[in-house]
C-alpha cells in the first residue's frame, strides 16, 4: 500500500504543479491556434487529399506537436527537483525508485493529455466535426504517444544535471521527432531518403493512427492501424524500461 500511495502522492503534485501554473494553461491554447490559424492558413500546402484542406491536414499533427513539447518540457521537473532537494528527500523515502518513477510519469503524463484534449474544440473553428466516438477513439492513441514521450523526457532529465544542458537536447530532440512525424507535410510527397528517416520515428506512427481517427475514410493511411499501435507499444515499454533504469541511477 505504501508503494501506491507514493505512487499516488506524486502523481497527484505533478498536476496539481501544471493546474495551478496559469501561464502553462495560456500557453496551452494559444500556441495550437498560432499554428492553425497564421502557419495553417499562410502555408497553404496541398493536403495531398482530395477534399482535405491544409488546417485539417495539419490538425491531428498538432495535437501531436503540443504533446510532444509537453512532454519533454516537463523532464525538466526532475532537474527542478534535484536543484531544490525535493528529489532527494523522495529518493531516501521508504518507496522504491520505480515507483518513484511511475508516479512522476504518470504525473506528467496526465498533464500531457490534458494539453492534447485542449485542443479538441478548436477542430470546430476549421470544420472538422469532433464527436464523443472520436474522441473516445482517439484518447487511447494518445496515452500511448504520451507514455513513450514523458519517458523520453525524464530520461534526458535524469542524465542532465543542468537546464542549459537539457534545454539543448529537448530542441535537438523535439524539432527532427516533429518534422519527421508528417504533421506539417504528407510523407508520399517527400525524397525516398527522408520517408525512411520519418519510419524510423515513432512519431510518425502516432500522427498516422489519430489522423486515421479524425478523418475516417478520407485519408488514406500511411500503415495499417494494428502497426501503428504496436509500434506505439513497443516504443512506450522500451523507453519505459530505459527512463526508469536511468532514474534509478541518479545518485
Amino acid at each position: 500500500m505504501s508503494e501506491i500511495r507514493g505512487i499516488y502522492t506524486l502523481w497527484l503534485r505533478e498536476v496539481k504543479k501544471f493546474l495551478r501554473e496559469k501561464p502553462r494553461l495560456i500557453n496551452a491554447i494559444c500556441q495550437p491556434l498560432l499554428w492553425l490559424f497564421i502557419f495553417g492558413t499562410g502555408m497553404r500546402f496541398s493536403s495531398g487529399m482530395p477534399g482535405i484542406n491544409y488546417q485539417e491536414f495539419i490538425f491531428p499533427g498538432l495535437i501531436v506537436q503540443a504533446m510532444l513539447f509537453t512532454a519533454m518540457f516537463m523532464g525538466v521537473s526532475v532537474i527542478w527537483d534535484r536543484e531544490f532537494g525535493f528529489l532527494k528527500e523522495i529518493l531516501v523515502s521508504p518507496i522504491s525508485r520505480t515507483s518513484v518513477f511511475l508516479g512522476k510519469m504518470l504525473g506528467t503524463s496526465t498533464d500531457v493529455m490534458i494539453q492534447g484534449i485542449i485542443i479538441f474544440p478548436f477542430a470546430y473553428l476549421i470544420g472538422i466535426p469532433v464527436h464523443i466516438f472520436m474522441v473516445l477513439e482517439a484518447l487511447p492513441l494518445m496515452i500511448l504517444i504520451t507514455i513513450g514521450l514523458v519517458c523520453i523526457g525524464l530520461t534526458f532529465a535524469s542524465l542532465m544535471k543542468s537546464f542549459e544542458g537539457f534545454g539543448l537536447i529537448q530542441t535537438f530532440i523535439n524539432l527532427p521527432m516533429f518534422f519527421l512525424s508528417g504533421a506539417l507535410f504528407p510523407l508520399a510527397n517527400v525524397p525516398t531518403w527522408l520517408q525512411w528517416a520519418s519510419y524510423v520515428n515513432p512519431l510518425t506512427y502516432g500522427v498516422d493512427a489519430l489522423r486515421t481517427v479524425m478523418m475516417g475514410d478520407t485519408w488514406v493511411q500511411l500503415f495499417p492501424m494494428s502497426l501503428d499501435i504496436m509500434v506505439l507499444l513497443c516504443f512506450d515499454i522500451i523507453m519505459f524500461v530505459i527512463g526508469k533504469t536511468a532514474f534509478c541511477r541518479i545518485e
